[in-house]
């Protein structure tokens, strides 16, 4: 069921895609395909709708023929009949209009589920040069305060909009057919009612927009604040922290308040309107029915009828300003289901070779990031990982050696030149094709607010509880997860927080055992690990490295000594290839850095009895 639902929503966002071309529709037309793939929940809505306003016109008539007949001779009778059709009709309007609450509230709430899940997996497929331009925080407002506002219209909004709608059209309807001439007072009215309607909701949407923006602003920032909050107290930073956000706040404040002003204004411009027509319109029918061209019954059927035009008109002022925010909500996720992934798969991919080998392949690759001012930041790189084997990366900072791991996993595609997998270009297959045949242990793992046995498993999300306990065995996590109040099923926060480096990389490892893939790349594992919690994330790695080929990221030139091979990386070009003893008897920039990094643990050495004192002696 899951899977269904999963792939219904993929095609309704590629339809919400296609919609955005008709630039002649609102923003709103967002929900249409999610609206109409519900259509019998609709439908009975509809119903209840129209029989409830149908319930609702009828009242007019019974009090007609009460004013006009039921006050002769016979009376008594007549009013016990009318008061009891009224029981009656009462009753219907009260199930009809409960049966529409529940469809349309049930409508509002399924799809704005559908929505969220369908942004959501839209952004999940996103390229990363999207997030290299796009703060967090403003996607989750947008997957949130905006979301939670179009459930408002869509549910409770959507339906009063409809239902005074109907009223509206209903009772202009029995009003011609009551008195054409006093409808034709209302008629000129109408105009003068319904352009300032549209006017102030125009005004009314943008400030909305604007409200929602700046909100979305505040947002991003305390997502990233909150994310990096012991940095903050570190710094003493929490008192200028919570001025920027309380500035923030400020703004949306003060932008809501615009965008309510000119709601208020709406609705009371709106009100005054309708009122002020009705007043005249009863007004005209009282020297009608002093001069007998109507009957009492009559002016008091079609004054009861405007009254519920009126009602239904001015409470349509007061949903078009709600409609109105939810077309700026609407209209910034369009804006974010209407961005498109730069990495895409072909229209009839590759299929890598099976069984897979594992050789990795760089040809000519040129490559500069899309905020990068075009500045390459590797620059014509070739070099070829036979299966099997292990090569180390190494050079200064910026010299390109995470971009390579970027560029293999195809985040992004190189702007000249070619990477092949197995022989095939990697533009030529589908990207998660060759993201299954590669595992990653970044430098800093990526630790999910959850359990560890869920950890792990995200390296092969349909692994059984006994392979996930293995690749944990096999990377050495079971000793400290032992420790764990609820071992496996321990939750163990955000970001793994509960966690010291050291068990949060063997996780990763862990994840990359699960994953099994013929493709290891290793990207600084251990750099930020003392000595000890390095000894035994290494023995973990070399275990997983076993007939796999491995590409290693390292600054630590000692991790890197019993690499089949080496690639010096400096301004991204490789300007050095070969094994460490080779690169250290041709002295060239890897040796200096070599002689630069042995000679500073030499000295740590040196100096660590000296600090330690008398006792270390």
């Amino acid at each position: 069921m899951a899977r269904t639902r999963s792939t219904g929503a993929d095609e309704t966002a590629e339809a919400v895609l296609s919609s955005r071309k008709a630039p002649k529709l609102g923003p709103l037309k967002l929900l249409a395909p999610y609206v109409l793939h519900y259509r019998w929940h609709v439908t009975a809505a509809l119903v209840a709708l129209v029989v409830a306003s149908a319930a609702t016109l009828a009242l007019p008539l019974a009090v007609r023929r009460m004013i006009d007949h039921g006050f002769d001779g016979a009376g008594a009778e007549l009013i016990n009949q009318y008061f009891a059709m009224l029981v009656l009709i009462v009753g219907v309007l009260a199930a009809a209009s409960g049966l529409r609450y529940y469809f349309v509230t049930w409508l509002g709430e399924r799809v704005m589920a559908d929505v969220r899940t369908a942004v959501f997996g839209h952004v999940c497929r996103l390229s990363p040069a999207f997030f290299d331009r796009t703060l967090s925080g403003e996607i989750v407002s947008r997957l949130t305060a905006d979301t939670t506002q179009i459930k408002a219209a869509v549910g409770a909004s959507a339906s009063i909009a409809l239902r005074n709608l109907f009223l509206f059209v209903g009772a202009a309807a029995m009003m011609v057919f009551t008195s054409p001439g006093l409808s034709a007072l209302v008629l000129v009215a109408i105009p003068f009612i319904v352009l300032p309607l549209v006017a102030f909701g125009r005004s009314v949407r943008r400030r909305s927009r604007r409200a929602q923006d700046t909100l979305a602003d505040a947002s991003a920032f305390a997502t990233e604040a909150i994310g990096a909050v012991r940095t903050l107290q570190a710094f003493t930073a929490e008192a200028a922290a919570s001025n920027r956000f309380g500035a923030e706040v400020e703004t949306a404040f003060r932008n809501a308040r615009a965008a309510t002003a000119a709601r208020s204004l709406l609705t009371s411009v709106g009100m005054f309107m309708v009122s002020a027509s009705v007043v005249v319109v009863l007004w005209v029918g009282a020297q009608d029915v002093l001069t007998g061209d109507l009957t009492p019954g009559t002016l008091g059927q079609f004054v009861l009828y405007a009254v519920l035009a009126a009602s239904a008109l001015g409470q349509l002022s007061q949903v078009w300003g709600e409609v109105a925010q939810a077309a700026g909500a609407a209209e910034r996720l369009a804006d974010l289901l209407g961005e498109h992934s730069e990495i895409t798969a072909p229209a009839a991919p590759v299929a890598l070779p099976t069984p897979h080998q594992g050789r990795v392949a760089f040809e000519s690759v040129r490559f500069a990031y899309p905020s990068g001012h075009d500045q390459p930041v590797l620059d014509g790189v070739d070099f070829t990982v036979e299966p099997g084997t292990t090569v180390a990366v190494v050079g200064p900072s910026g010299a390109g050696k995470s971009t390579i791991f970027h560029l293999l996993l195809r985040f992004y595609d190189p702007s000249a030149g070619h990477i092949r997998i197995d022989g095939v270009d990697v533009r030529d297959a589908d990207p998660d094709a060759v993201r299954e045949r590669i595992a990653i242990v970044p430098q800093e793992s990526t630790i999910f607010a959850t359990t560890v046995l869920e950890n792990i498993r995200f390296g092969r999300p349909d692994a059984t509880d006994a392979e996930v306990r293995a690749a944990a065995e096999a990377a050495r996590v079971a000793p400290f997860v032992a420790e764990l109040p609820d071992g496996y099923d321990t939750r163990i926060g955000e970001r793994g927080i509960t966690l010291s480096g050291g068990q949060r990389q063997r996780i990763a490892i862990a994840r990359a055992i699960l994953k099994d893939a013929p493709i290891l790349l290793l990207d600084e594992a251990t750099s930020s690990l003392d000595a000890e919690s390095e000894t035994i994330v290494q023995a973990a790695l070399e275990r997983l490295m076993v007939g796999r080929t491995t590409l290693v990221i390292a600054h630590r030139l000692a991790t890197v000594l019993a690499a089949d091979r080496i690639l010096v990386l400096d301004h991204g070009e490789i300007v050095e290839d070969g094994d460490h003893q080779s690169l250290v008897a041709r002295d060239g920039l890897y040796a200096r850095l070599a002689r630069l990094q042995f000679a500073a643990a030499r000295e740590a050495d040196d100096q660590a009895p000296a600090a330690l004192g008398p006792a270390a002696e």
